[in-house]
């Protein structure tokens, strides 16, 4: 892991945003500080949100009863909020 200064980071973000799209993972401080720390964004695909959902119990019969009763109680604001300013 790298660590560059804020000050480093700054005149050289480019170069940093390049370095971390290669991979490398850098920590910024300040003072010695760290301050931050950037990696690359790991992306998500299907799969992980299947495999997060694998052990999740899936919905009974009376789910899609129990949002449709939720949605019956929403009610359409048809009037201007501003109207009376």
């Amino acid at each position: 892991m790298r660590k560059i200064s804020a000050t480093e980071a700054s005149r050289g973000f480019s170069d940093l945003l390049d370095s971390i799209e290669a991979g490398d993972t850098v920590v910024v401080t300040r003072g010695n500080r760290p301050i931050a720390e950037i990696r690359p964004v790991r992306r998500r695909t299907g799969r992980d949100l299947a495999r997060a959902l694998a052990d999740t119990t899936p919905p009974d019969d009376s789910f899609t009863a129990d949002i449709s009763a939720a949605v019956d109680l929403l009610v359409a604001d048809q009037t201007d909020p501003w109207a009376d300013e």
